[in-house]
């Protein structure tokens, strides 16, 4: 217990270790304990604002739903970056390099500022053709888009603080990243019900409150991130010296590495879209309500099993770049094996506990009903989904952005989309979607083990 303690304690305090030598199951540990409890309070953040959301309404949490499920797109760019980072700032670490590291991580956050830019001028000016094409009611639009336009316009904070992260990561720096969510989604649950409910001196603005709340704890994330890389010496990458202006040749590779990664992401995420556009226009408010709700719940045991997957990611990067693929193999294959573990546990309780867990959110019996059934089903996928999340990253870890991203357009949008598709038309209800979730889920690890047993991955260059 001592010698565990010990352990925690030294991933907490973010020293720096060499991750290409010595036991892997303790590199996994220093790497996952500070990415797992980052991914807690992102995920933990998701439920509060729902729960605030929720007395506000099934208008309300449909808003969110609605929005959140255009905002992934801004999310998937932003893990794309975030991922092509990690890939280069991880290669460069793993061969000794901190100055190449360093200079690729400025790119990435000149890349990220002008894509952030784009993406925040476009998403105020169309909110409300975007809210109306996911299906919204005149009331939901007239309600909600201020809440749209705010998190379009605030995108670059989401951008920058995904993509610093990752940064972060590729270093070996997990402890900052753990700090800098901690801080920004610390922040959010605190200003969310000040901001919702209007209480003392804050203003009370509704939906609008929670995007409000959002910008501004994810902003001083922001902050506290840049403070570490320009004027403290507590990470491994310090950016002081290095030239804010385009490298063509580190931008090129970024793009490269990071249009694999987003465009996996995309294709996840639109599928994402999808799946809310079926049950938005097929089942009606209180079913999508419901969907909203577990996905929030889905999303708070998925985000720390994330935090395990990002911890291969660094080490399949670090260790490549030391020219130790076996080693790189090794790291994944135990990191998806204690993420099988975790998820399955958290399936059982889920699948025992589905009732009480959406009661805490809703009282509502249709939004309950179709709560419960959407947590039930999607959460039996997990055993697969374990072992598919933690491959995925390792192929991005390792700089193949491309494979993950083929194995999700099969996955999602020649598997999981037709069928829920095909299962609504039939008459079939919003079951048959969760199932069409499930489905894909596992046939994603299923193709993944293959195709990472096979080690072109070993092979890339970044």
């Amino acid at each position: 217990m001592s010698a565990w303690k010990d352990l925690f304690l030294d991933a907490l305090r973010g020293k720096t270790y060499d991750f290409t030598q010595g036991s892997i199951r303790r590199a996994i540990v220093l790497l996952s304990i500070p990415m797992i409890l980052e991914m807690v309070m992102e995920s933990l953040f998701a439920v509060v604002d729902v729960f605030f959301v929720g007395r506000l309404g099934e208008t309300a949490i449909s808003t969110v739903g609605l929005t959140e499920s255009v905002i992934t797109l801004v999310y998937s760019l932003a893990i794309g970056l975030s991922a092509a980072a990690t890939a280069m700032v991880a290669r460069r670490i793993g061969e000794k390099n901190e100055v190449a590291a360093a200079k690729a991580a400025m790119q990435a956050v000149i890349l990220a500022i002008g894509v952030s830019i784009l993406l925040g001028i476009a998403g105020v000016y169309w909110a409300e053709p975007i809210l109306r094409l996911m299906g919204g009611s005149d009331e939901l639009i007239a309600s909600g888009i201020d809440y749209t336009r705010i998190m379009f316009a605030s995108n670059i904070v989401i951008m920058m603080l995904f993509l610093l992260n990752g940064i972060f990561r590729g270093a070996g720096n997990a402890a900052i990243a753990m700090r800098a969510l901690w801080i920004s989604n610390g922040l959010n649950i605190i200003l969310d019900p000040l901001f919702i409910f209007g209480i003392g001196p804050f203003p009370e603005l509704g939906v609008t409150g929670a995007a409000v709340a959002t910008a501004i704890g994810r902003g001083v994330g922001v902050l506290f991130q840049l403070y570490i890389l320009f004027f403290s010496g507590q990470s491994v990458i310090r950016l002081q010296k290095v030239p804010f202006r385009f490298n063509t040749t580190i931008l090129r590779r970024l793009v490269t590495i990071g249009s694999g990664s987003t465009f996996q992401f995309l294709i996840a995420s639109a599928s994402w879209i999808f799946m809310t556009y079926l049950i938005s226009n097929n089942f009606g408010e209180q079913v999508l309500s419901g969907y909203v709700i577990s996905i929030r719940v889905i999303i708070f045991t998925i985000l720390p099993a994330w935090g395990i997957a990002n911890a291969a990611a660094t080490l399949v990067g670090q260790n490549l770049g030391a020219n130790k693929p076996d080693r790189a193999e090794q790291s994944v294959w135990k990191a998806a094996y204690y993420n099988m573990l975790f998820l399955v546990s958290i399936s059982v309780i889920f699948f025992l506990a589905a009732p009480q867990i959406i009661s805490i959110f809703t009282d509502t019996p249709g939004v309950l009903e179709a709560g419960i059934e959407s947590l039930r089903i999607i959460c039996a996928g997990y055993l697969f989904f374990a072992y598919g999340m933690v491959i995925s990253q390792a192929f991005n870890g390792a700089g193949d952005t491309y494979t993950p991203t083929l194995i999700n357009f099969i996955c999602f949008w020649m598997v999981e989309t037709p069928l829920a598709f095909f299962l609504v038309s039939r008459g079939l209800g919003p079951a048959s979607i969760y199932w069409s979730i499930a489905i894909a889920e596992t046939l994603l690890a299923v193709i993944c083990v293959i195709v990472f047993r096979r080690g072109k991955w070993k092979l890339v260059k970044v």
